[in-house]
C-alpha cells in the first residue's frame, strides 16, 4: 500500500484530488489554519452546507461538496487536541484517517489529499502524528482498492520531512 501514498509540499486548497481533507473543529463552521483556508477558497456555500451537518465528533468525519475548490469533495475531520498522549489522542488521530478514507471510498473518490491533522494549533507532536498517519493510511488502503492515491500535502519543509521519514520507515 506504501506505493499509493505520496508526500508533497503545497497548498491543499489548490489540490485537484477527488477529495481533500479538512482538519476541522467539531463545529465544522470554519476556523483558523487549513480549516479557514479551505472555507475561504471553497466559498460561502461550503459553510452553508456545513451548517446542516450538526457538527462532527473528534475522530469521525463528514463529507461535503467542494464548491469553488478543484476537489469535488471536502471531507471534514476534527483531530484530537494533544494533552499528554494518555487521553486517547493517538487512537483518535488514527480514527480520523480511517474515517476519511472510508467516506472517500463510499463516495467514489479515487484520490484523496490530507493535511497534517492536529499538528498545528492542536499541538500533536509532528513526528508521532506523521507516523500514525502514514501507518494508518497504509493499513486502511488495504480495505479500499478503489482509492488509487493518497497524498499528504505538507505546508512546510519540516512537515514534509516528518511525513517522508515516516513513509520511508514503513
Amino acid at each position: 500500500m506504501k506505493e499509493r501514498i505520496e508526500i508533497i509540499s503545497g497548498d491543499i486548497t489548490q489540490s485537484d484530488a477527488d477529495a481533500i481533507v479538512n482538519a476541522a473543529n467539531c463545529s465544522l463552521l470554519g476556523g483558523g489554519g487549513v480549516d479557514g483556508a479551505i472555507h475561504m477558497a471553497a466559498g460561502p456555500e461550503l459553510l452553508a452546507e456545513c451548517r446542516t451537518l450538526d457538527g462532527c465528533r473528534t475522530g469521525e468525519a463528514k463529507i461535503t461538496g467542494g464548491y469553488r475548490l478543484k476537489a469535488k469533495h471536502v471531507i471534514h475531520t476534527p483531530g484530537p487536541r494533544w494533552r499528554d498522549g494518555t487521553h486517547g489522542e493517538p487512537e483518535l488521530l488514527a480514527s480520523c484517517y480511517r474515517s476519511c478514507l472510508r467516506l472517500a471510498a463510499e463516495n467514489g473518490c479515487a484520490t484523496v489529499d490530507f493535511p497534517s491533522i492536529s499538528t498545528g494549533v492542536y499541538h500533536f507532536p509532528l513526528d508521532r502524528a506523521a507516523e500514525i498517519a502514514v501507518r494508518t493510511i497504509a493499513e486502511t488502503l488495504e480495505q479500499y482498492p478503489s482509492i488509487t492515491r493518497v497524498r499528504m500535502v505538507c505546508f512546510d519543509s519540516r512537515t514534509q520531512r516528518a511525513y517522508a521519514d515516516a513513509l520511508a520507515a514503513l
